[in-house]
């Protein structure tokens, strides 16, 4: 294992944030100790927006993470890290066959679903483009929509899918689908025709990694966890 201080690294994170999600929810999986920093990005214009966080990172988003020296922002790139860096247990597989596999699941949900329907896209649509609340709820709804059903189909036909996306110990698909179905389920979305991804669902939240990164049991949180649709 390759360790680049002493203390604790430190996550830049915001309790409903998909990103932020992902890279809590890879921490616990790795059991890597963590110190939390809430950025309310919602509140008083949003934190992200100060100027101590703004030299920190540029982007003005969530994740940040410090790792003594090592400042990483984007969440697939910060669990990159986690990965090399503490190996085990492994959230990608060994063969580059699978683990382009894995890759190109996460990335469906990370830079195909969730950027169209980040806080910042929807905030524009509704001050900018003049976008109702319902069509921007039509929006979100049909991107995320488009997403899962490409997911359901590819997770419910490939043989190396069993109790998770990849076998039987979760990884980076689940790391990046559970925030992306918590999301999915706030803006009340039927979830029926995704079986697949219903079972990876309930097999994740069985997991105290999955639970501890939700949403409630963060320290800036302010709502519940959606409600969870029985499996089928």
């Amino acid at each position: 294992m390759t360790t680049t201080s002493n203390s604790k690294p430190r996550l830049y994170s915001f309790w409903r944030s998909s990103a932020a999600f992902r890279v809590r929810i890879a921490l616990n999986l790795k059991g890597i100790p963590c110190d939390i920093t809430p950025v309310h990005i919602t509140k008083s214009g949003g934190a992200q927006f100060d100027l101590d966080y703004s030299e920190k990172n540029p982007t003005h988003l969530v994740p940040l993470f410090e790792d003594g020296k090592v400042s990483i922002h984007q969440s697939l790139a910060i669990i990159e890290y986690l990965e090399e860096t503490h190996p085990n247990p492994r959230l990608l597989p060994t063969s580059p066959e699978d683990r382009a596999w894995v890759r190109s699941l996460a990335m469906d949900i990370a830079c195909d679903i969730h950027p169209i329907n980040n806080l910042r896209v929807l905030r524009y649509l509704v001050k900018n483009v003049g976008s109702t609340n319902e069509t921007k709820d039509t929006w979100y709804q049909h991107w995320i929509k488009l997403g899962l059903n490409s997911l359901e189909k590819q997770l419910s036909t490939d043989s190396r899918v069993r109790r998770f996306a990849y076998g039987d110990q979760p990884g980076l698909v689940e790391a990046c689908l559970v925030p992306q179905l918590f999301n999915a389920l706030s803006s009340g979305m039927d979830l029926t025709p995704y079986p697949s991804l219903v079972k990876i669902l309930h097999e994740c939240l069985k997991l105290p990694a999955f639970m501890d990164a939700s949403w409630e049991k963060q320290i800036d949180a302010e709502g519940l966890n959606p409600s969870i649709p029985p499996q089928k």
